[in-house]
């Protein structure tokens, strides 16, 4: 008896399917810091406990997406262990914040199957939740991946492409409990501008630039206990190593701090495209557009809706070419909803 997990493959998933993750993980402050060893992030919420507490929060959380890596990472070896590519996201919510000493885990239900028509791949669609040690959801999010075949012959099954929010209404929205902007420190937050400051459809071109190391990508990979092969493995993608998609997210997000240092907190995930694949040695630069604000009941608290781009050269501002195809510089389109103060 085979003791091996070779990983599912496509004709593996039906619709309905609840895959429960192994292994649960406790994050300590040690996430923080090889994350801000990773990443340029300055995000004085996720930076100072200080900062934290005078925004009514018991502490510094853990940056968003480092959360969102760990409850990633749980899912690979499950749903993208042979995947070809990790294709988009929807309806992604942040629940609650996750401290250092927090315990999670994460689970997954297959929500929609669609074979390609190659008949060697077909697109796998799954609902994943991350929990804590209170099974309280801390983030629930939708993604969608074309994995392998391995027996050609298995026919196709019925497609179910499931219906997905193109965006997050604000009322969908989760504010943390306790969080309260109405004192908030602008100096040490390290810029002035405001959620008044911006206007929709105003473009912010980023600046800074970080050139991908790949020492650096299979630590932080292997740091979200990501396990899918096209990351590790030179057989499965012999022009070289993909760059783990989140790795782009993370630098993005942190780049973006130049002309957003006050979108404190991500809360809402709108949408997502790894529209090129990133390798070694490309230079990642941002720019953002505000698609969309929206006032909360929160003291202090306004919510924006931005489109996060990252680029490897290219002028910014630059998406799509007259057919409606990303340019080929475009490595990620991110669409998400952050909290600032007003």
């Amino acid at each position: 008896m085979a003791k091996t997990n070779p990983g599912r493959f496509f004709e593996d998933y039906s619709v309905g399917q609840v895959l429960h993750h192994a292994v649960p993980r406790t994050v300590t402050d040690g996430e923080r810091a090889l994350y801000h060893a990773l990443y340029p992030a300055r995000h004085a919420l996720y930076s100072s406990d200080e900062f934290a507490r005078a925004s009514g929060l018991p502490q510094s959380p853990l940056d968003d997406m480092a959360a969102f890596h760990v409850v990633f990472g749980k899912t690979v070896p499950d749903v993208s262990l042979n995947a070809v590519a990790n294709l988009g996201y929807a309806e992604g919510r942040w629940l609650k914040p996750v401290y250092p000493g927090d315990t999670l885990r994460s689970e997954s239900e297959v929500i929609g199957v669609k074979q390609n028509s190659n008949g060697k791949t077909g697109v796998v669609y799954v609902r994943t939740r991350g929990l804590n040690q209170r099974d309280e959801a801390v983030m629930e999010y939708v993604r969608w991946v074309m994995v392998r075949k391995s027996d050609l012959s298995t026919a196709a099954p019925e497609a179910v492409v499931p219906q997905l929010k193109k965006a997050l209404e604000p009322g969908d929205l989760v504010i943390p409990k306790g969080l309260d902007f109405s004192n908030y420190d602008f100096t040490q937050a390290g810029e002035a501008h405001r959620w008044s400051d911006y206007e929709i459809g105003e473009k912010i071109d980023h600046v800074d630039g970080v050139t991908v190391e790949e020492a650096e990508h299979m630590l932080a990979t292997r740091l979200w206990q990501n396990t899918a092969k096209v990351h590790f493995d030179l057989t499965f993608r012999p022009e070289g190593r993909l760059i783990y998609g989140g790795h782009v997210i993370s630098m993005a997000r942190a780049l973006s701090f130049n002309g957003l240092a006050n979108a404190q907190m991500v809360v809402g995930l709108n949408g997502g495209a790894h529209a090129n694949p990133c390798f070694a040695g490309d230079t990642i630069k941002t720019w953002s557009e505000v698609l969309d604000k929206a006032e909360t009941d929160v003291p202090g608290v306004g919510a924006i809706r931005l489109r996060l781009v990252a680029t490897k050269g290219g002028e910014p501002f630059e998406l799509k070419n007259e057919d409606g195809r990303y340019m080929p510089n475009i490595l990620l389109d991110l669409d998400y909803w952050a909290l600032m103060p007003v």
